[in-house]
């Protein structure tokens, strides 16, 4: 089945966890509040992906992003 990401981007540190799990779907930029913040690649990556997003969400310090079936 497929993904779905979402991200709460309020409270997006721009840590880059998410970045060194997943960098295919996550990638981190800077923001127009002067910080790193994550943008998605991918907002439905395919299956192969699964476990590197799930774990890219489960270790992302601030908890933004919701993996979900679409």
């Amino acid at each position: 089945m497929a993904l779905k990401i979402t991200l709460d981007l309020d409270l997006c540190q721009g840590h880059s966890v998410c970045l060194g799990e997943c960098p295919e779907v996550f990638d981190v930029v800077e923001s127009d509040e002067g910080y790193p913040q994550v943008i998605l690649l991918q907002e439905a990556p395919p299956p192969e992906l699964r476990e590197k997003v799930e774990k890219a969400a489960r270790y992302c310090p601030n908890h933004v992003i919701t993996v979900t079936e679409a």
